[in-house]
């Protein structure tokens, strides 16, 4: 399934100038004045003196700042718990979320620590006997040299705010009011929830493809073996995989194979042992139907702003046809082609199954448990070493999910010969079974 190269040529002028100055000399006449050429001297010391103060300046100010991570709890008396809450993309869970990071926001950007403030995030929303409680995780940003200041301006702040009557938010005495926590960790809660990807779909015009910028496809895993690329595969948990079952047709065993994560194939940005692989009951070889498999990693990864997962759609989720969405991948450039090494993108749209049904296109040969993507016209598509591989959409709030697993089609980017993906939705319910996603 093809991709296209978009080449972008950069050209720099060089201007080399140069300024002679000659200073004449004057003869038989006495003066107490500096030489021209000693004022010169003292004007470039004095010039040197002050940009390294500024650069020094610079650096304490700007490079020797660090994020520092806290989290806190409160408590929300004037809410009950409801069990949407622990639906992760409930309107109730979302809309409340939204709520209290606004009122985190609004008290430190109101505050004497507004330029460290960074963000808020909710990490959960809990049952308590005095109504409901969330855990929040605080980002700053400041000089080493400042971090106890910092952090007990940041308590006696929220102390100030909490303890009178303007906030819903009250302050939970039950817990430390402010813990540390280390980048790794915090990073990873902070790039927790699904579907953060690519914010603004390219406008560009594309042939066969495009390579991906870093962090845009966060879910995107390369399926190895003996470090060489095989299969794609969307990270859906810390540790589960989706991919395309026909991926595992010849060599099942899991210790055979390794994920990798990042854009570029070499180096990894990080890589998995596979601890188990559980292939479709019904999936058989000569067939299409039932392509779809869950890959269990050995070790979890964690989130960062460069690797993350995808969100899956409930089994109601609708797209319609002609909707814009992404395919991702290392396959070939083209039919029998070579394997880039950083991770290429391409915009296709869905097709509705009885479009791709018709005699001259796939002739009946698509299943409901199937989607088509593409263009009737060709050139648009996947290609061979992107089986497994994501095919995404984005909803209104741009988060992306997963509708799509790359698994057939005629050649590559052949005329009503259009992709042909395992319909995630048709299978929801049998990931969850194997996953309990």
């Amino acid at each position: 399934m093809g991709d296209y190269v978009l080449f972008i040529f950069e050209s720099q002028a060089e201007s080399v100038w140069h300024t002679e100055e000659t200073w004449p000399a004057i003869l038989g006449r006495r003066t107490s004045s500096l030489r021209p050429w000693m004022t010169a001297l003292i004007v470039a010391a004095v010039v040197l003196v002050l940009a390294i103060i500024v650069g020094l300046l610079v650096h304490f100010l700007a490079f020797d700042q660090k994020f520092y991570y806290y989290q806190t709890s409160f408590q929300i008396p004037s809410i009950e718990y409801n069990p949407d809450f622990s639906v992760e993309h409930s309107k109730m869970k979302r809309d409340l979320k939204q709520k209290v990071n606004n009122e985190v926001d609004k008290i430190f950007r109101r505050s004497s620590l507004n330029h460290h403030y960074i963000k808020s995030h909710v990490v959960d929303l809990r049952s308590s006997n005095d109504g409901l409680k969330t855990d929040v995780l605080l980002k700053f940003q400041f000089a080493s040299n400042n971090a106890d200041t910092i952090k007990r301006q940041a308590d006696n702040i929220l102390h100030q705010k909490l303890k009178s009557n303007e906030s819903f938010l009250k302050i939970d005495t039950s817990l430390p009011y402010l813990k540390d926590m280390n980048e790794i960790q915090a990073e990873h809660i902070l790039n927790s929830c699904c579907g953060r990807g690519r914010e603004f779909p390219s406008m560009e015009r594309i042939a066969d493809g495009y390579p991906a910028k870093k962090a845009d496809w966060p879910w995107q895993a390369s399926l190895q073996m003996d470090g060489i690329h095989f299969c794609g595969a969307s990270l859906i948990s810390e540790e589960w995989l989706l991919t395309a079952a026909h991926c595992f047709d010849i060599y099942k065993n899991p210790k055979l194979w390794m994920a990798s994560f990042g854009t570029t194939l070499s180096p990894p940005l990080m890589r998995r042992k596979i601890q188990s692989i559980i292939i479709h009951e019904n999936y058989a070889a000569h067939k299409h139907d039932d392509d779809i498999a869950v890959v269990k990693l050995s070790t979890p990864v964690l989130f960062s702003n460069d690797v993350g997962r995808v969100c899956l759609p409930d089994a109601t989720f609708e797209v319609l046809p002609r909707s814009p969405v992404f395919v991702t991948g290392w396959g070939a450039l083209k039919a029998n082609g070579p394997f880039p090494n950083t991770l290429r993108q391409v915009e296709v749209e869905i097709i509705s199954n009885d479009i791709c049904n018709q005699v001259n296109v796939y002739g009946g040969a698509v299943s409901s448990g199937m989607i088509c993507a593409g263009f009737l016209m060709g050139k648009l598509d996947a290609c061979e070493g992107d089986s497994g591989g994501p095919l995404v959409v984005k909803d209104l709030k741009d988060t992306w999910y997963l509708i799509g697993i790359v698994s057939w089609g005629d050649n590559c980017g052949q005329k009503n010969k259009p992709g042909v993906y395992t319909n995630v939705v048709y299978y929801r319910n049998w990931i969850t079974s194997k996953t309990g996603l």
